[in-house]
């Protein structure tokens, strides 16, 4: 079930993925709020995934997505979020975490790349200097120009 794929803490996942290392496996982590999953979600995904052996996403919970994104948001709560996210082959694991950045969920999990969208700016993405300062990589993949959840709003809502 894909469910299985959530983890319920970061130590119950820290514990998991250290048994892949163990088998030389290389961890890749991104985030996001993945609200209204989209073609440029799953591309994504698909990229960060062929970075490493086993993806993990950290996923914004509710309240955070709401002072990230604004009131409104999200359009799906964490639990059905998680379960998309949990349903699609390149996702691994996916960890729900309730700060507006997952910095202290990096610094627990220290995966070894980091990813984040081409649209974030080197110098700005969330645990760079953690990873790097392991030896870790940090790659930003490109994103799909015209599919954002924002836009997916607008066009429900009327919006041409």
């Amino acid at each position: 079930m894909a469910l299985a794929k959530v983890a319920p803490d970061a130590a119950t996942l820290r514990s998991a993925l250290a048994s892949r290392r163990t088998r030389g496996a290389r961890v890749v982590f991104t985030n996001g709020c993945f609200d209204l999953l989209h073609p440029g979600h799953v591309r994504y995904l698909e990229a960060a995934r062929a970075l490493g052996d086993v993806l993990v996403v950290g996923l914004n919970d509710d309240a955070s997505v709401r002072r990230l994104k604004g009131p409104g948001r999200p359009i799906l709560r964490v639990d059905e979020r998680a379960e998309v996210l949990a349903g699609l082959a390149a996702v691994d694991h996916v960890i729900v975490f309730p700060e507006d950045t997952p910095l202290a969920l990096i610094e627990t999990l220290e995966p070894d790349v980091l990813v984040k969208g081409a649209d974030w700016a080197p110098d700005d993405i969330i645990g760079r200097d953690s990873v790097l300062g392991r030896g870790g990589r940090v790659e930003r993949i490109d994103v799909v120009p015209g599919t954002s959840t924002t836009e997916l709003v607008r066009r429900i809502r009327g919006g041409r």
